[in-house]
């Protein structure tokens, strides 16, 4: 681990001012990914700006549209057994309940779980050529060991996958992220927030120099979907793994039909997967194999596997299918039963 030195926070407009003069400097709060990624040597970061002081990051309320805000500083914890998010929002409580482990989960916070880096055995190894760590040096992924990595969106600098179940869901709930930066503030849809690749893969959001994440925000028109929802998480293991697919789904049944559909996939881009083609061709369909089955064909269309990969292509088509129809039948996943119902 580098020398660094440690600024607490007293405001916001200070956090903001140490990020802007130190291009070097980063901010921790639950630490749970950046501490591990300082102890490897993959961040160098010459400056931790700590913000768990600033109340203004705390805290889950109702927004004037009848909505919620969750603060940045938020655990992960507490979003999981919110009452109102369980009764409005299950999707994303069963998805931060799919992640980590209890002790995490308590330590990790909602900016920091979506601005943690990304999941790849190269980008934690210094030794290995990466350019998310270093750009130009390669991508060791491609040609090596690549069985946990992207079949979707990737390009020829990274094939890496981000790895949060949180940030499927909301993706599928259709959040917004509002941040604070030396020009104010600005709210960035979700879909926007995570980047792909392309060539720059050191860059994993949309956040601009001396941004900070201040909250997220979920619509009052994504309640809708508490009745019929599903997160199906399928890994290595029962625990405390990261995804080789997992998808968030939701529906809205009118008369069998589907009036509205969400959907939205995990373990399988460099960012939460969802195309809007999927959900419209939903849209009007009874709810059953063979529409989810063109929804699945419609996600996947265009994915490219390496080569030791190829599996996830099946693997995530009939997770579709499986969580559309718990969904649809009002059975989510269990979170305590991990065989699939």
């Amino acid at each position: 681990m580098n020398r660094f030195s440690y600024h607490r926070a007293e405001t916001l407009a200070d956090a903001i001012s140490h990020l802007r003069g130190n291009p070097a400097a980063a901010i921790i709060a639950g630490g749970t990914n950046l501490v591990d990624l300082m102890k490897y040597e993959v961040e160098r970061p010459g400056e931790l700006v700590d913000v768990t002081g600033l109340d203004e990051l705390r805290g889950i309320s109702e927004t004037p549209d009848g909505g919620l805000r969750i603060g940045a500083l938020v655990p992960n914890s507490d979003v999981a057994y919110d009452e109102r998010i369980y009764a409005r929002y299950p999707l994303l409580a069963h998805a931060v309940l799919a992640g980590a482990t209890p002790q995490l989960r308590n330590a990790a916070t909602t900016g920091g779980n979506l601005n943690q880096r990304t999941r790849c055995y190269y980008f934690n190894d210094v030794a290995t050529p990466c350019n998310k760590r270093e750009p130009g040096s390669g991508c060791g992924a491609i040609g090596g060991v690549n069985r946990i990595h992207a079949i979707i969106g990737a390009s020829d600098h990274c094939i890496a996958t981000h790895p949060s179940d949180m940030c499927v869901a909301l993706a599928a709930l259709d959040a917004e992220v509002e941040v604070v930066g030396p020009d104010g503030k600005r709210r960035i849809a979700f879909a926007d927030y995570h980047r792909l690749p392309g060539d720059e893969p050191q860059r994993d959001n949309t956040l601009r120099s001396g941004e900070i994440v201040v909250a997220v925000t979920l619509p009052r028109e994504a309640s809708a979907f508490a009745g019929n929802y599903s997160y199906l998480k399928l890994r290595d293991r029962l625990s405390y793994a990261f995804a080789l697919v997992s998808v968030a789904a939701a529906l809205q049944i009118d008369g069998g039909r589907i009036a509205a559909p969400r959907l939205a996939l995990g373990g399988v881009a460099h960012k939460p997967w969802r195309r809007s083609e999927a959900e419209e061709v939903l849209v009007g369909m009874s709810a059953d194999d063979a529409s989810f089955s063109r929804a699945a064909d419609i996600l996947l269309a265009g994915a490219q596997p390496h080569e030791h990969n190829a599996f996830k292509i099946d693997l995530a088509r009939r997770a579709i299918v499986r969580a559309l129809s718990q969904a649809a039948s009002g059975t989510p996943q269990s979170l305590t039963d991990k065989r699939i119902a």
